[in-house]
């Protein structure tokens, strides 16, 4: 069983940045593709950003080349760093652990999941 928990989420003004942290608990993370999906109210739980146990990382298209994610295993911890934030970024954000291989973007072959933290992003 592995627990996540999110920290780092707020307000912030367009353009602004925020950094996200999730760190886990039970077992090790090292295993594990990890990844960050977001909700917005009325929408479907959408993926964001993953990466793969070798670190390999990959993007939906609305963030790439504004959202950074990173992990550190020593510390059982994923990060993600989001820049030139946007209105439209404003969602509940979760981090999720899966133990399938390669770049997973399907919410349902996640099987941890975070309780998540709120962006809201102003205009």
């Amino acid at each position: 069983q592995v627990q996540l928990v999110e920290s780092g989420g707020g307000l912030v003004q367009a353009g602004g940045s925020l950094r996200l942290s999730c760190t886990a608990s039970g077992r090790t993370f090292i295993p594990y593709t990890l990844g960050w999906f977001r909700q917005a109210p009325g929408k479907e739980r959408e993926f964001v950003a993953g990466i793969t146990s070798g670190s390999s990382t990959y993007y939906a298209d609305s963030v790439k080349g504004r959202f950074t994610i990173s992990r550190d295993n020593a510390k059982n911890a994923v990060y993600m760093q989001m820049n030139t934030l946007k209105p439209e970024d404003t969602a509940v954000y979760s981090c999720a652990a899966t133990i399938a291989v390669g770049k997973v973007v399907t919410k349902n072959d996640y099987y941890y999941w975070g309780q998540g933290t709120q962006v809201t992003v102003s205009s």
